[in-house]
């Protein structure tokens, strides 16, 4: 139970790609008739601790004293001793002296060293006891996480010279056409090609309902295909796929440490030599103050001591912690991006949120379309469409579904204006969509009773001309009242919607959903200065949100919350929490869990703290002894550990 995670060989809480590469291979090692290895010096150690304290104090056998004694318990000690007596000496080449192996080596080797064998043997042995249980623990701390390593596609089979050829997906191309039988993992971002498709996206999303595409939707790397046989276009080169960002997100969470499990960290290096020094004081000192002094006594309380201060039930139990609520949090379709938004979660005062493909469902089906002169309205929508396939905003999404007759026509020059709109030139000719801050830019008039619309609209010119307008309508999520409701209930009493969409639409939804501050029409940097505003006003400050409009604030707020799904990569890459299920609620189930988190974190420093001063100074006094001590060591941190699991049993 090493404080130095970092470099631990045994203990430590972070993991690499490398190992997930080899954990296939480890795991069936584990499976096999090496997984009783690591068992067998503290069974060997544990079998003959006890056969010598039944041959000393049950039987008293007559040849069972000093020297058949001293061999006997050295014997018990060497198998759990030895891995920690190397450790000591390597760090001690490093410069490290006060290390836990350190206090470990001093402490048992004085208690053989004042004729306390069995004391001596005791005190190793449930420590190495305790690694086993804490790898035990860590390993199943990291089960839910690792699981969703497993969504990473290790092949795909690939259209190539008229046949379907097996290839690493690394190796595979954007437009490549590949193929996907039943049960087997889509393994890259893709667009499907065949008529329709059914898949598991659990890994994915955390939502275990089978989801349905049609021809020309996207379908995301990791989803298990379910129907059928079919065939995708390649959409994102491997290493920018969906599996290979959420894989990314988690081998690098447990990175980011807590200001808690820093601070821990650091009181460790400090205390450590502290204790090493007062167990010296402990033992020298009182030869000035006692006038029956005994050197051997003395040195017993000063061993007891140093055993008793070992850190380990706090620096190994909390980053544990941690760990167990990033797992928890993953199983519920929730990636933090480290331990420390675990503990900002919970600072939370105010939740500032995004309207469009946040708290609505970001499908918008057209309402209304409205042609101003003598262009039919196939080739209004038809020139629209072509501008709108540039764009991947769910109101070009909806726009595109409209059905014309003939191709789109040919776009050039093509630029996004923020905030208001697309400019290109279609067949031709110059066309805008945007909203009426857009016209206004280029100076483009339109009939004044447009503002009075509020539906959702976009509004075109072409040439310097006003040409009409299409009306979008949009719906809010199914939990998204239930969210805004719940949200007021735990104490978050400031909840703010700012959107790009207009005012009046914003000031709708808000009102449908009981939220009393809302802006509309604003653009990135409005958004930003809000939010900006907030925060200078004392306010801890969440921002949830999905669009590449998003990504600024989500930057700039205390904790930044995307939607996985349907989210932008601009705003999956930014944000501090991703939701994969693009359910506004989940923002409460994530903190919950970070409440949870910290909760047990706290219990344990509590417990650790007041178990080892009470037998610290139990032991100063004479008044325990070293089984005491390696209750209030090993002991307080099999308690530490098993409440840090705890975790991974709960339900949200």
């Amino acid at each position: 139970m090493r404080y130095d995670l970092e470099n631990s060989k045994c203990c430590s809480v972070d993991f690499t790609e490398e190992e997930h590469h080899h954990g296939d291979e480890h795991d069936h090692d584990h499976g096999s008739g090496e997984g009783w290895k690591p068992y067998l010096p503290g069974a060997i150690s544990f079998v003959l601790l006890v056969s010598g304290l039944l041959l000393k104090y049950i039987f008293k056998a007559a040849f069972f004293e000093s020297w058949f004694e001293l061999l006997w318990f050295g014997l018990a000690y060497i198998p759990v001793a030895l891995p920690v007596l190397g450790e000591a000496l390597e760090s001690l080449r490093k410069g490290e002296v006060f290390t836990e192996f350190f206090l470990m080596g001093v402490a048992t080797i004085g208690a053989f060293a004042i004729g306390q064998y069995p004391e001596g043997v005791a005190v190793m042995l449930f420590y190495a006891v305790g690694e086993l249980f804490q790898n035990a623990a860590i390993r199943r701390s990291k089960s839910n996480i690792e699981a969703l390593l497993d969504v990473r596609p290790k092949l795909a089979s690939v259209f190539r010279k008229d046949t379907y050829q097996i290839v690493d997906p690394y190796e595979v191309s954007i437009g490549e056409k590949i193929q996907v039988k039943v049960g087997e993992k889509v393994p890259l971002d893709s667009v499907l090609l065949s008529e329709k498709a059914s898949y598991n996206t659990a890994a994915i999303t955390g939502e275990s309902k089978p989801m349905s595409s049609s021809l020309g939707e996207d379908v995301l790397a990791g989803s298990i295909n379910l129907d059928g046989v079919v065939e995708l276009e390649v959409s994102k080169l491997f290493n920018d796929s969906s599996a290979a960002k959420i894989l990314d997100l988690v081998q690098n969470a447990t990175s980011r440490k807590s200001k808690t499990e820093l601070l821990i960290r650091r009181l460790a290096k400090i205390y450590t030599p502290i204790v090493v020094y007062l167990a010296i004081a402990i033992c020298f000192l009182p030869y000035f103050v006692v006038e029956d002094y005994v050197f051997q006594t003395w040195l017993y309380r000063a061993l007891i001591f140093l055993v008793i201060s070992c850190p380990c039930a706090l620096v190994i139990s909390i980053p544990l912690g941690y760990f167990g609520g990033l797992g928890a949090a993953s199983k519920n379709g929730l990636l933090f991006k480290g331990a420390n938004y675990l503990d900002q979660l919970t600072k939370m005062t105010t939740l500032v949120m995004d309207k469009t493909g946040t708290v609505t469902k970001g499908i918008f089906e057209i309402q209304k379309i409205v042609v101003v002169g003598q262009r039919t309205e196939n080739d209004f929508m038809k020139g629209l469409a072509s501008l709108e396939a540039m764009s991947n905003h769910p109101i070009a999404k909806a726009i595109l579904e409209h059905p014309i007759e003939g191709g789109l026509f040919e776009v050039d020059e093509v630029s996004e204006i923020a905030g208001k709109g697309l400019r290109g030139k279609v067949d031709d000719q110059w066309l805008l969509a945007g909203n009426a801050r857009l016209m206004e830019q280029f100076e483009i008039a339109f009939p004044s009773e447009i503002e009075k619309i509020l539906d959702t609209i976009v509004l075109v010119a072409i040439d310097g001309e006003f040409a009409g307008y299409v009306t979008i309508a949009d719906a809010l999520k199914e939990d998204a009242k239930a969210f805004v409701d719940a949200l007021k209930k735990v104490g978050i009493k400031e909840l703010v919607m700012l959107s790009g969409d207009k005012d009046s639409i914003t000031q709708k939804v808000a009102k449908s959903l009981g939220i009393e501050n809302a802006k509309g029409g604003l653009l990135p940097e409005d958004k930003l200065q809000e939010v900006e505003a907030l925060q200078k006003n004392g306010k801890f400050v969440a921002f949830i949100g999905d669009g590449i409009n998003d990504a600024p604030v989500l930057a700039a707020s205390d904790v930044g919350i995307a939607m996985g799904a349907m989210g932008s990569d601009v705003a999956i890459e930014t944000a501090d929490l991703i939701i994969q299920t693009d359910e506004p609620s989940k923002v409460l189930t994530g903190l919950k869990i970070a409440k949870s988190t910290q909760a047990i974190i706290w219990q344990n420093i509590y417990l650790a703290f007041g178990v080892k001063i009470a037998v610290l100074l139990l032991g100063a006094f004479g008044m325990a002894t070293m089984w005491e001590a390696v209750f209030a060591d090993v002991g307080v941190a099999f308690l530490a550990i098993l409440n840090a699991v705890r975790l991974q049993r709960m339900r949200w």
